[in-house]
């Protein structure tokens, strides 16, 4: 089931709008594809990043997979708990799995992201 309250990319990242930021993780899709997670390693606090801009690498049992910037802007926040129990993305990818905030640099950038129902159709849901 595809969350109604975000936005996607076609590379399987999900984008929560928050006053001026983007809260980033992977999608349920996404996270089933890699099986269990078992590192991950985030960006610094601070770093400037430009939209499809590898931020974070994921690994699994079965596959290494970068994670690329939604948007462009500077990352306020990153998740260490994802770093220290990677296992939560998979339990919880669309809350506690969550993997960093990035300050919106433009705003005009999200118009580029697919709506629930366009990422629903892309992942045949």
């Amino acid at each position: 089931m595809v969350p109604q309250d975000l936005l996607y990319t076609e590379s399987h990242e999900w984008v929560k709008v928050e006053d001026g930021t983007a809260r980033v993780g992977i999608t349920d899709y996404a996270q089933k594809k890699l099986g269990d997670v078992v590192y991950v390693e985030l960006p610094d606090v601070g770093k400037k990043v430009k939209r499809g801009d590898v931020i974070v690498t994921v690994e699994s049992v079965k596959a290494a997979e970068s994670v690329y910037a939604p948007v462009s802007g500077e990352v306020r926040e990153v998740n260490r708990d994802a770093v220290s129990s990677p296992g939560i993305i998979n339990q919880d990818p669309y809350g506690k799995g969550w993997l960093v905030v990035i300050e919106l640099a433009d705003r005009g950038e999200l118009e580029g992201l697919l709506d629930p129902a366009a990422y629903a159709k892309l992942v045949g849901e």
